[in-house]
């Protein structure tokens, strides 16, 4: 993360400027005679804020002290002057007058830094529906086709391509669908959220755990604009069959910043003051569908070169919310097919995952903006369905629409289930695992970045940076445990390479104990007989299989070694009569389990139960002994899939018999 540098226009208190922008930025020199104080950050923070700081190791400091209420009564009590917004970590206010005689007054004052034009004059609430802003650049709506989805935990109905790009259904079939965790949504406002259909389970349940609007300076957010309401029902929505969204078990805070009607910078302060109280009320992610290059006053404009992760202050207080602890998503920018092209701010802030749109298909659209930022970060980082994605739309359908406005939402929903399930990893771990989990990761573009993520691969890597083994060796046998996150459905496998070996070979198999995703410990033993002496190397492979709707994947999520001192060679027993041994399967066909008997006139320390498949894999191995005579063992078939199988007993090293059955 960049170090936190602000650049403001330069002050201009003239009489002509007071009376044609109207809005201000005063910027303060320091926090001095607060009084908060970092010891002591309850008066400020929520404890859930405070708790994520705990968590990440991340120090309170300065920036989160609440600007010097003494400085701002100074401003309120220059002469006509109206406080808008505040935002501590940019130590600034921002202001409306027309009083030239009271921006002259404030520009004096020993604390303030500078005063800067940032807008016209607000005049009314212009945010409410049917005013389009062209940051968004949303097609016409269109009526979602009805997709019918695999047998999973949802029934996504028309919304399934756009998670299952993602294969986005493996993780809410696993448990993670945002319970626990806190979204801040960042937008032009959330039009009937509060009666439309997609939001009903969000309501009933009572997930909204907060709103502001930062433009009229209110509670109330339902009269405002559409654009926030369509971006909040990708993440939110559950309407079986027809419409569920990428964590709709989530709670969020929607927060109004934006002023549809005119476009000047004042909303990027907007921006950043919101994102402060997504921080202070203790939020894990932000999800921002809005972007800022040209303004309505081009004097205003920015550069491609502020596009730089460290100029805009939109940036800088995205990177600042990054550094606090949240994980920031925000669009790309729709202006790809226009002059511009590039991506717009905050989407290049560099602890900023920047997401550009595709279809369903992974086709990249038109209108996607492209990278890399002015500093040359890979820019957009990731992409998702911004192309005719699935939307709830004002008149109460399910429809679809177009933007980064809406891959942004649907990555960010993902990203905050991924999140639910390695709550141990910081903010940023999560972007680098989405990051590796894209289709580009080893040659990323302009268009899409790293590509389009998998979350079974981002879940297998933050498995891999998760789990731990160990091995101890006694008595010719290998003590083997290890800890991971599993559910239902899943798998792991050992292998071994044992002194002289080459290659691994798999030793065993172990079903997930989770019900949900989460921490599970396991043990294995494995005899070493007929094994010589030196190092033994095991291996554990774990599959995350746990729907047919998802593809298979799996990864090695752990290697440890072991010495065996001394050699386990031993002598099996030979020259037993036949008649000696009996080998009975049953029953055959199976469904459940089958039980081996075995008879011998002879005890057996070493009994080994092999089971293969018809492809001569190993599917499951036993570990056990006998005394002389009759015993009968049972092997559980129920993680199996049908077909033919073989079990062959074993005597140390020697095969006593094969028995061949078929797993109904």
């Amino acid at each position: 993360m960049k170090q936190f540098l602000v650049s403001l226009l330069i002050l201009t208190a003239a009489a002509s400027n007071a009376q044609s922008y109207g809005r201000y930025i005063v910027r303060f020199k320091n926090k001095a005679t607060t009084p908060y104080a970092i010891a002591n950050p309850l008066p400020y923070l929520s404890q859930r804020a405070i708790d994520r700081r705990t968590t990440y190791n991340i120090a309170i400091d300065s920036t989160d002290l609440p600007v010097t209420s003494r400085y701002i009564d100074s401003v309120r009590l220059a002469g006509a002057v109206t406080i808008l917004n505040v935002s501590r970590w940019l130590n600034q206010v921002s202001i409306q007058t027309n009083d030239a005689a009271a921006l002259a007054k404030i520009a004096s004052f020993a604390f303030v830094e500078r005063t800067a034009p940032i807008a016209a004059k607000r005049v009314g609430d212009s945010g409410k529906e049917g005013i389009q802003a062209k940051r968004f650049s949303n097609r016409k709506l269109k009526k979602a086709r009805h997709f019918k989805p695999a047998a999973d935990y949802f029934n996504y109905g028309s919304s399934f391509p756009q998670i299952h790009i993602h294969n986005g259904e493996f993780l809410h079939n696993i448990g993670l669908r945002g319970q626990g965790m806190v979204i801040g949504m960042i937008d032009a406002g959330f039009y009937h959220y509060t009666t439309l259909k997609a939001f009903d389970s969000v309501n009933q349940n009572g997930q909204v755990l907060g709103v502001y609007d930062f433009v009229a300076k209110d509670n109330s957010v339902i009269e405002d604009h559409t654009h926030g309401m369509q971006c909040f029902s990708v993440i939110a929505a559950n309407v079986p069959g027809q419409f569920v969204g990428s964590a709709p078990k989530a709670g969020f805070y929607l927060f109004r910043s934006e002023d549809a009607a005119s476009e000047y910078p004042i909303e990027e302060h907007n921006w950043v003051c919101a994102a402060e109280r997504v921080d202070s009320a203790g939020g894990d992610v932000i999800s921002s569908s809005l972007g800022y290059n040209t303004f309505d006053d081009a004097s205003f404009n920015h550069t491609y070169a502020d596009l730089n992760g460290n100029t805009t202050m939109a940036a800088i207080g995205a990177d600042l919310a990054a550094k606090k602890g949240i994980l920031v998503l925000n669009s790309a920018g729709n202006e790809g097919a226009g002059s511009w092209g590039k991506i717009v701010t905050p989407a290049d802030g560099d602890s900023v995952l920047a997401v550009g749109a595709v279809s369903a298909s992974g086709i990249p659209g038109s209108f996607s903006s492209r990278g890399p930022s002015a500093d040359g970060q890979v820019k957009p980082d990731v992409a998702s369905v911004g192309v005719n994605a699935v939307v709830q739309t004002a008149s109460n359908t399910i429809g679809t629409n177009n933007g980064t406005s809406f891959s942004c939402p649907n990555m960010a929903g993902l990203a905050t289930c991924l999140w639910q399930g390695f709550r141990e990893f910081n903010n940023m771990r999560i972007v680098k695992a989405i990051q590796q989990a894209g289709d580009r990761v080893t040659t990323p573009n302009d268009t899409t970045g790293y590509g389009i993520p998998d979350m079974v691969k981002a879940t297998l890597l933050l498995l891999k940076d998760f789990s731990s083994a160990t091995a101890t060796t006694s008595a010719c046998k290998t003590s083997l445990a290890w800890t991971s996150k599993d559910a239902k459905g899943m798998r792991y496998e050992i292998e071994r390479k044992a002194p002289g070996e080459t290659a691994f070979s798999k030793i065993g198999e172990k079903a997930a104990a989770g019900t949900i995703f989460g921490t599970q410990h396991y043990q294995f033993t494995d005899s070493l007989i007929n094994i010589q002496a030196g190092t033994l190397t095991y291996r554990i492979r774990q599959w995350a299989d746990t729907a047919s709707s998802v593809a298979q994947g799996a990864d090695y999520i752990d290697t440890v070694s072991v010495v065996l001192a001394s050699s386990c060679i031993t002598t099996p027993v030979t020259n037993v009569p036949v008649s000696a041994e009996e080998f009975v399967v049953s029953p055959n066909p199976a469904i459940d389990q089958i039980r081996c008997r075995l008879t011998t006139t002879y005890p057996i320390p070493q009994l080994t139960l092999r089971l293969v498949d018809s492809k001569g894999a190993i599917v499951q191995v036993v570990h056990t002994s006998k005394l002389s005579g009759t015993a009968t063992f049972e092997l559980p078939l129920r993680q199996l899939a049908k077909g033919s199988y073989y079990v062959a007993a074993y005597n140390g090293e020697k095969r006593i018999a094969t028995k061949e059955f078929m797993k109904l």
